[in-house]
């Protein structure tokens, strides 16, 4: 994995939706020599957390930790740290943010702004059990692996023709929102690249296949 193309980045920025939110792509990097290393598998894994079936947005389905931004935080990296402290324990003085993805706009009219920070080995459990139902380090080996990814197209209400991302890993699926965050990040940080057509067509108000 080189993060220097995230380092390099000039990223899209969206300011026109009604609400704002800061996520953290936080990749767990057992190759720092400076970090602790305990029962961590020896290749680059991603923190992704499942929310909680009976939330009200996005129930039960896989993200990156953050949220929306609040009057506390000084800026958008602020509410992605503060979510990652409160989501899954990752403190701010040990996520080493080394740029962003571009903002993405989501049906519940957020416009959210992705971070991708190096934190350090640990084992990371859900601290606001309200939200979070479990903490899952997801390995790039298996998210760059062809046979752990799908896609479909569909026609969005609010966004028109679209094209849905799912990855496979560990009887976790990843899309929606984070998916798509997820296939840039992997484009730029390896040598994945989204296949050129998706898999299928499907109708607008086909069942999601999770």
């Amino acid at each position: 994995m080189d993060l220097s193309r995230v380092i390099r980045h000039d990223p899209v920025s969206v300011t026109d939706e009604e609400r704002e939110a800061g996520v953290l792509v936080s990749v767990v990097d057992p190759g720092n020599d400076e970090w602790p290393h305990g029962g961590v598998p020896e290749d680059p894994h991603v923190l992704f957390i499942k929310r909680q079936d009976d939330l009200g947005e996005h129930a039960g389905q896989m993200s990156f930790p953050g949220g929306g931004r609040e009057d506390v935080d000084p800026d958008l990296e602020g509410t992605a740290l503060r979510e990652a402290r409160e989501e899954v324990g990752v403190e701010p003085a040990n996520a080493d943010v080394v740029g962003r993805l571009d903002d993405i706009r989501t049906v519940t009219r957020y416009a959210v702004r992705p971070y991708v920070a190096r934190v350090p080995d640990a084992s990371y459990q859900p601290c606001d059990t309200r939200e979070v139902a479990e903490v899952a380090a997801l390995s790039v080996e298996d998210l760059t692996d062809r046979t752990n990814y799908d896609s479909e197209r569909r026609d969005h209400p609010h966004y028109g023709d679209i094209r849905l991302h799912y990855f496979r890993v560990d009887g976790y699926t990843v899309w929606g929102a984070t998916g798509r965050m997820l296939v840039q990040f992997l484009e730029l940080t390896t040598d994945w690249e989204m296949p050129p057509e998706p898999d299928r067509e499907v109708e607008a108000d086909a069942e999601f296949p999770v």
